[in-house]
């Protein structure tokens, strides 16, 4: 299993969208994606366990922080390396 998150900055930090993929076997198969502000299961598998995820609270309220403590908290270090959209 892996993931992979991406915080994406728009005006700065004043808008900002954090999103967490969760990959099997190279499929994606659920997302996190804080403007949903839960998981979303991708294939049937995903589906359940994104059922699973949603209904921990505990984690949930983690998923919603790390907007600020992963993208928010690491702006300055990464903007060097930022890609501009258009």
């Amino acid at each position: 299993e892996m993931f992979k998150s991406e915080c994406h900055f728009i005006n700065g930090t004043e808008k900002v969208r954090y999103v967490v993929r969760n990959f099997y076997n190279r499929e994606e198969y659920a997302r996190y994606d804080s403007d949903v502000g839960r998981y979303v299961g991708l294939t049937p598998d995903g589906e359940k366990q994104a059922r699973y995820w949603n209904s921990n609270p505990a984690l949930m309220e983690r998923k919603r922080a790390e907007v600020d403590t992963v993208c928010r908290n690491n702006y300055e270090i990464v903007t060097p390396f930022l890609v501009e959209r258009r």
